[in-house]
This record gives structure tokens, sequence and C-alpha cells, in this order.
């Protein structure tokens, strides 16, 4: 449900008197001025005056709140709610004592909605951006048992491992990306300026240049020629191709299908995929959410749409009474250990236990894997600029090592 405008939090400066009559100010997270004026005079304060806080872009996007703001809200909350702190305080004292002002104005409104009687879940929900589906579903389950505690403990697990996770697939992509980018600007730099240099010396040779020096001189020539537009098309396709990922569900499917062939980083996003599924599976059912809709949420939860569609296609499998693991394995997606996991749970009745497992395992393995590519990155860098600079190199010195035969 979106939050409209009228009724998101905004920061307000005020100022007043308080009961003995001394003037007071401060700043205070409210929906409007009326609200302002409320709580200020719920505190006893007459309010004199109320401006809205206006902040500069600069610290719009320092306060912007990140999915990792949220699992440590959740953490605290679920430690507070095991301390025995009343939710309602827990959430008040987290407001006070967030540095973001928009984590105050999040969990300050969060908490005057559940002090005024509406259900957490309904005000969660109010922010959908920062709290999803899948969040407000499993607060809404706890809810309902009467077991807030523990749902938000294991919320607080989820998020933790889901955001660490994503931390490494980001890990995991940087490294080829800064090869490839450092790759790109070298060469271009020796070719556009170190290159023309040896050309002015070489025109004073009066002999024929190898075949290699004058492919690199070529090269060098056209890219001073076109650089800019080569710049300005890179920069075309760079934009053409984001705004086509945001707007074509074609093209983000074809990416992620594109990403998964990919050596090294394929197999280490397919073992995300994994993780992600068998967390999110485990979550929802040790939640108390239905077998069914807990898939809704793993395919979702998967973070892509090769897993996103097989995940569906055992969901629609699983509701015409297929077992979980036949379903799995006729997908052709799925090893073999993640069915004979699943095949044990549902013997077993501890699904939630068995891919909780699953998830530690490919966690780990995304871990091991990532820490793999960094090593293997490094030695690779220096062969790339290696080859490159090295090849660019031996093409200028070339007609300097036969200068006996080229100067005549």
């Amino acid at each position: 449900m979106a939050t409209s405008k009228k009724n998101s939090v905004q920061a307000y400066q005020w100022e007043g008197l308080n009961k003995r009559g001394q003037k007071v100010s401060g700043f205070i997270q409210a929906v409007n001025e009326q609200a302002v004026k409320r709580d200020l005079q719920r505190q006893g304060v007459s309010t004199t005056r109320v401006k809205r806080k206006r902040e500069s872009l600069f610290s719009q996007r320092k306060n912007v709140i990140k999915p990792m703001d949220i699992a440590i809200i959740t953490r605290q909350v679920a430690t507070m709610l095991g301390a025995g702190v009343p939710l309602v305080q827990s959430l008040q004292i987290i407001s006070r004592s967030a540095q973001k002002s928009s984590i105050r104005e999040l969990t300050g409104a969060i908490a005057a909605d559940v002090e005024g009687g509406t259900p957490l879940t309904e005000a969660l929900s109010k922010f959908p951006r920062q709290f999803d589906e899948l969040y407000c579903d499993l607060v809404h389950s706890g809810e309902q048992t009467g077991a807030l505690e523990h749902i938000f403990d294991q919320i607080a697990i989820y998020r933790e491992k889901a955001e660490a996770l994503k931390s490494k697939i980001k890990k995991a992509m940087f490294y080829p990306a800064m090869v490839i980018l450092v790759a790109i600007v070298v060469t271009s730099i020796l070719l556009l300026f170190v290159i023309p240099q040896f050309e002015e010396i070489f025109a004073g040779f009066g002999a024929t240049l190898p075949a290699f020096t004058q492919m690199v001189i070529m090269l060098s020539r056209w890219m001073q020629d076109y650089w800019l537009y080569i710049l300005a098309a890179t920069g075309v396709a760079v934009f053409a191709y984001v705004r086509a990922w945001r707007h074509s569900e074609k093209v983000r499917n074809a990416t992620d299908r594109f990403v998964l062939r990919l050596p090294v980083v394929g197999d280490i996003l397919h073992k995300a995929a994994l993780a992600r599924f068998s967390r999110t599976l485990a979550t929802t059912f040790s939640a108390g959410i239905p077998l069914v809709e807990g898939l809704v949420s793993s395919a979702g939860a998967s973070g892509n749409v090769v897993y996103r569609q097989a995940v569906m296609q055992v969901r629609s499998e699983v509701m015409a009474g297929m077992q979980m693991n036949l379903a799995l394995r006729s997908t052709q997606l799925f090893p073999d250990m993640v069915v004979q996991m699943v095949m044990i749970g549902e013997e077993s009745g501890a699904i939630d236990d068995m891919m909780n497992k699953v998830a530690v395992i490919y966690e780990r393995e995304v871990d091991d894997a990532v820490d793999g590519l960094t090593s293997l990155i490094e030695p690779l860098i220096m062969v790339v600029l290696g080859i490159l600079v090295g090849g660019l190199v031996i093409a200028m010195y070339l007609p300097i090592f036969d200068l006996g035969n080229v100067v005549r």
C-alpha cells in the first residue's frame, strides 16, 4: 500500500511556551503541522510557531534509509522485545537514538500509529519502500500467533543474511568490472597520448615499419579521430541499456539469463539464488506462512528470473498435489543436494530446518567463491595489463630493435 504524500512524515521546527511560561523550541517529526501541535499540546507545550524544516540535497542523500538500516532496526526491535521492553517503547527508543533523521521520522511515525491503536502490520505497510510485502506478511503472522519477538528475530536473521549475501555478490561483480575498466582506461591513454609521440619519431626514419607497429599506429590515429564519438556512443549505449532495464521486463529477463552463463561469476550467482530461495522459504515456513505462499515470496527473493520462473513452476505443481522435492527435481535446475534435503524435510516435517541448512551451505560457498575470485583477480589484472601495455610497448620498440635496417 503506497503512502500518500500528505501522510508522509516530515521534520518540523517549532517554538512555544511550556507549562511554566518559558520559551522552548526544538524539532519534531510528524505528518503535518496539526499533528505537531497535538503532540506538543500533549506534552504541555503551547506552540507559537511551527515551520517545516527544509533539507539540502546532500542531507537528503545522506538520510536515505538503506536496507541495512532496516536490518539494524529489526535486530534492535527483536533484542528489546526479548528483553521485555514493550513494542511502542522499543520503537520510541530507536527513534530517539537514531542518527539519521529519516530513521527517527520513520520509527517515530510507526510508534505513534501503534500507540494510537493501529496494528503494527498496517503501520509498516504505509512505508512499502522500507518494509516490503514479505516483511509485512511475516509481522502479520507474528501478530496473529502472539510470537512477535520470535518473528522479529527471524526477520532480523533473514535481513542480515540477505544483506551480507548482497554485499558479496556486489563484490564478485565489482572486480571483473574493474579489470575491464582499468584495461580500457590504460589502453586509451597509451593510444591517445603515448603512441603519437613515437609516431613522430618514426616519421623521420624513412623506411617501412613492422606490420604490428603500423597496426598500432593506425589504431592510435583512429582513436584520436573518433575518441569523442566513441565516448558519446558508449554513454548513449549505457544510458539506453539502463533505461531499457528499468522499463522493460524482457531486457531484465535477458540480463538475468546472460549473467548466469558468465564464467566464474555465473556460478556465484547460481549459488546466491539458491541461498536466497532457501533462506526465504525457511523463514516464511517457520513463521507459519503456508508453503504455497512461501514459494511465491521465495520466487521473488531469488533475484533472478530463471529461478523465479522455476519456483513458480514448483508452486503450481505443489498446488496440484505433487511433493515439493519431486517438483524441484522436475525443473532440472536445483542440485540433487537441495532436492534430497527437501525430501528429508518433507518426511520429517522439518522443511524450515532443512532449508536453513541448505542456505548456510550455499552462503558459505558464495563466500568462498568470492574470496577465490578476489585472489584470482589480482594476478589477472597484472596479466591483462601486462598483455595490453606490453603489446603496445613491443609494437613501438620493434623499429628501434631493428634500427640498423630501418634507418638509412
